[in-house]
């Protein structure tokens, strides 16, 4: 079951939520009808050759064992080229601030400038809880290159 409003809220698997949605450079960020819109921290410019980055959220997430997470595109990026689509799912019990892998399909040079909401959390319960113990746990608030350790 998908959680969201003010269930959401009470939840809190993000640190200092905003209990409503808002506005910056035209991109929304916050609570959402169904999830959370979360923000880009870092400036980020892509182009023919640089078609991957790692970027971080300026959110901070201390999920609860009986919720995970979905990391989905926001239309207006995705509509531009920009997929955040293949940030992983975020593990309950997980905590720290959440890498965002992204990918662009376009040709012409894009800049997303931080502060801006880059995609959207959707929330969901899980029948049995559990807690994520592996290697990413806490992370660091700048993007985390793969640990192969």
């Amino acid at each position: 079951m998908i959680i969201n409003k003010q269930d959401l809220l009470d939840a809190a698997p993000i640190k200092n939520m905003s209990a409503a949605k808002h506005k910056h450079l035209g991109f929304s960020w916050g609570l959402t009808e169904c999830g959370y819109d979360i923000r880009i921290m870092q400036d980020v410019t892509l182009f023919l050759g640089r078609r991957f980055v790692l970027a971080s959220s300026i959110e901070e997430f201390d999920m609860p064992d009986n919720l995970m997470g979905r990391v989905l595109n926001k239309s207006t990026w995705a509509r531009l080229g920009i997929d955040a689509s293949m940030t992983t799912n975020i593990e309950p019990g997980w905590k720290g601030f959440l890498t965002i892998e992204l990918r662009y399909a376009g040709w012409k040079p894009i800049h997303i400038p931080a502060g801006v909401g880059i995609a959207q959390v959707i929330f969901e319960e899980i029948k049995t809880p559990t807690i994520y113990l592996g290697k990413y746990q806490d992370q660091a608030n700048e993007p985390v290159s793969a640990i192969l350790s």
